[in-house]
């Protein structure tokens, strides 16, 4: 564990990010007091069709028109 102080963190930010990201922990602290933890926010990728061949039930068409008596009870007349 890196610990440092506010001082020390202002001037070595990119140092101090880096060993973050190297899987160091990373502490800053007020005097001798930690206050703050650094650590890096996973970075996922983002794929389109991830799950295109588990879903198998397409769901309600909601373009399909409504039964005339379903239709009739949506607007009340029913």
């Amino acid at each position: 564990m890196q610990q440092v102080t506010i001082h020390v963190a202002k001037t070595t930010l990119s140092k101090l990010i880096e060993a973050a990201l190297g899987g160091e922990e990373v502490v800053i602290a007020k005097g001798n007091k930690p206050v703050v933890r650094l650590a890096p926010i996973p970075q996922g990728r983002f794929q389109i069709g991830l799950l295109k061949d588990q879903l198998t039930d397409p769901g309600p068409d909601f373009l399909e028109a409504m039964a005339p008596d379903d239709l009739a009870l949506w607007e009340g007349l029913a």
